[in-house]
C-alpha cells in the first residue's frame, strides 16, 4: 500500500500548472490532456476482447470475444479501477465449440487489492453476487490503469520520468514498484504507445503495448477513439472508444470480506488408482503420478510454480526415492503449462506434442526478472519429447499411451494418456464430469462427444477417467450418460 499513496501525495507538488511547454514534450502533454485536473476518468465502447494464454494452437492468436459493451472507470488518485463488459465469443467456423454464452465481467482494483464481483460457485443463476479476491490481478489491473494517456502522464510525473526526444515528441520512461513504463508523446502532445512489462508463469517478464489513435475532444477532454492492447504478442483489446467523462466519481471501496482474505494454502492430496498410480487432487487443476520400475512419470504441470512444488512434494512422499523423470504436458494454454518450468527445473523431461516444444522454447527464453522462479535461478536446459500421433513410454512392466485427441475445437496438440493395463483414462478439459448428482447437459459438450469419438477409434477400453478438472473420478457409463449415447454405445 505504501508504494500507492506515495504515488498520489507526490502528485500534489509534482504536477502544478505549468507555462506552455515545447510540442512533444511530457509538459506539453499535460497540458494537451488535462492530465493535472483529471483526478478520474470513465471510458466507454464496444470492440473485441481476446482470451490471454488459451490459444487453439501455439502459433495462433488468443481467442477473439465481441464486446457489444465496455466501461471502465478509474481514479487516478486511489489509485482504483472498475471494468465492466458484456462479451461472447467469435464463431470460429474452423472450430467446433460449445455454444458461445454471454459473460458479463465485473473487475475491480484498489491499491493492493483486486476482487470481481461474481455469483458464488455452485449458487443459483439469480444468486446475488459477491466480492471473490483476485490477488494475482492486481499487478495487471494496475497496469491498466498507468496505461491510460492521462495515467500515463500522471504516473510519469510523480516518478521522475526521463524524457529523451523522438521524431518530433519524446520517449517517456519511468517505473511504479518494480514495474517499468515506457511512452511515446508524438509532436501533437498526445501519448500514442504505452509499453510496460508483467510477470507471467509462462511467458516470464511479458511485454504489454498500448496504442492510442483517433484522439479527438470527448466533452472538453482529448482522449483516444481507439485503444487496442497487445499483450505477449497478440491484441487482448481493441476497443472503439464512444464516450468519455472527466472527474466523474469513482469510489470503488475495498470490501471487508476482500481485506480480510488471505490465499487459500496450495494443497496436494493422493488418491490411489491403482497400484503404483496415483490421482494428486487440490485446487482446480489435478495431475496423476504414474510408478515405473526405476522413476516416476506425472501427467501435467499446471498452474504455476507454487501448484508445481506442492505436486512434486506429494508425489515424493508418496512414491519416495526415484527420480521425477518425466512430466507430460495435455496441451500448451498457460493454466495447464504454467507449472511447466518448475519440472524443467526439477530435471523432468517434457513430454509434449510437437506443436508445442518451439512455444516453450522461444516463451522459457525470456527473462524471469519480476518474479523470479526456480528455473530463472537455476538456468537448467529443458529437455523434451516430442510426438505427433501417438507415444509410449515404458519401464516393460507398465504401459504408458499419449494419444493426440484429435480434431478437437479445444486445442491442436491435445493430449489424452491411457494406461492399459489399468483401463484408466487421463485427460482434461474435454470432459470435466459434474457432481454426481447433476442432470445431465441438455447439448452435449462437443468437446465431449470428440473425446468419446476418439477413444472409440483408437478402440481403447476405459474403465476410468481421471479428469484432471472436477470435483470426482468417474467412469465411461457417465461420458456416455452426459453426451446421450448411453442406449447404443459398448466400450
Amino acid at each position: 500500500m505504501r508504494r500507492h499513496t506515495v504515488l498520489a501525495l507526490g502528485l500534489a507538488t509534482a504536477m502544478a500548472p505549468a507555462c506552455s511547454q515545447p510540442a512533444g514534450t511530457l509538459g506539453a502533454a499535460a497540458e494537451a490532456l488535462k492530465a493535472t485536473d483529471t483526478k478520474s476518468i470513465e471510458y466507454a465502447g464496444t470492440g473485441k476482447w481476446f482470451q490471454f494464454g488459451q490459444a487453439p494452437n501455439a502459433t495462433l492468436p488468443w481467442p477473439q470475444f465481441d464486446v457489444t459493451a465496455y466501461t471502465a472507470a478509474v481514479n487516478f488518485e486511489a489509485p482504483s479501477a472498475r471494468v465492466q463488459m458484456t462479451r461472447k465469443q467469435t464463431v470460429d467456423p474452423a472450430r467446433v465449440r460449445p455454444a458461445a454464452v454471454e459473460q458479463r465481467p465485473d473487475q475491480y482494483v484498489n491499491g493492493t487489492s483486486a476482487w470481481n464481483m461474481a455469483a458464488p460457485a455452485g449458487a443459483a443463476a439469480d444468486a446475488p453476487l459477491a466480492p471473490a479476491p483476485q490477488p494475482a490481478a492486481v499487478e495487471e489491473r494496475t497496469m491498466e490503469i498507468w496505461s491510460t494517456p492521462q495515467g500515463f502522464i500522471r504516473a510519469a510525473m510523480a516518478n521522475n520520468a526521463t524524457s529523451t526526444a523522438a521524431n518530433g515528441g519524446s520517449e517517456v520512461t519511468f517505473a511504479v514498484g518494480k514495474n517499468k513504463y515506457a511512452g511515446t508523446i508524438n509532436a501533437q502532445n498526445q501519448v500514442a504507445r504505452v509499453q510496460t512489462w508483467i510477470d507471467n508463469p509462462v511467458l516470464g517478464d511479458t511485454p504489454v503495448e498500448t496504442t492510442f489513435s483517433d484522439y479527438r475532444d470527448f466533452s472538453g477532454v482529448m482522449f483516444p477513439g481507439h485503444i487496442v492492447r497487445i499483450q505477449g504478442g497478440y491484441p487482448v483489446l481493441d476497443l472503439t472508444v464512444s464516450a468519455v467523462k472527466a472527474n466523474p466519481q469513482v469510489d470503488l471501496p475495498v470490501p471487508e470480506s476482500v481485506k480480510s482474505a488471505t490465499p487459500p494454502p496450495v494443497v496436494a492430496t493422493a488418491e490411489k488408482l491403482a497400484d503404483g498410480v496415483y490421482y494428486i487432487r487440490g485446487g482446480t487443476h489435478h495431475s496423476v503420478a504414474i510408478e515405473q520400475a526405476d522413476h516416476v512419470v506425472v501427467v501435467e504441470g499446471p498452474l504455476t510454480e507454487a501448484r508445481s512444488l506442492a505436486v512434486i512434494a506429494k508425489v515424493k512422499e508418496t512414491i519416495p526415492n526415484k527420480p521425477l523423470k518425466y512430466l507430460i504436458n495435455t496441451h500448451v494454454h498457460f493454466d495447464h503449462s504454467g507449472g511447466l518450468r518448475t519440472w524443467v527445473d526439477e530435471g523432468a523431461t517434457i513430454v509434449t506434442h510437437q506443436l508445442n516444444r518451439p512455444y516453450y522454447e522461444q516463451a522459457w527464453a525470456a527473462p524471469h526478472t519480476l518474479n523470479p522462479d526456480k528455473l530463472a535461478q537455476s538456468k537448467k536446459a529443458a529437455t523434451f519429447e516430442t510426438f505427433s500421433n501417438k507415444h509410449v513410454l515404458t519401464d516393460g512392466t507398465r504401459t504408458i499411451e499419449i494419444h493426440e485427441i484429435a480434431g478437437s475445437g479445444h486445442s491442436d496438440g491435445f493430449l489424452m494418456i491411457y494406461l492399459p493395463k489399468e483401463k484408466i483414462l487421463i485427460e482434461v478439459d474435454a470432459y470435466t464430469p459434474a457432481a454426481a448428482d447433476a442432470p445431465p447437459p441438455a447439448t452435449p459438450n462437443p468437446f465431449s462427444v470428440n473425446l468419446y469419438e476418439n477413444i472409440q477409434r483408437l478402440k481403447l477400453d476405459v474403465k476410468q477417467i481421471a479428469a484432471l478438472h472436477g470435483p470426482r473420478l468417474t467412469t465411461m457409463a457417465d461420458l456416455r450418460t452426459t453426451i446421450g449415447v448411453a442406449g447404443r454405445a459398448t466400450n
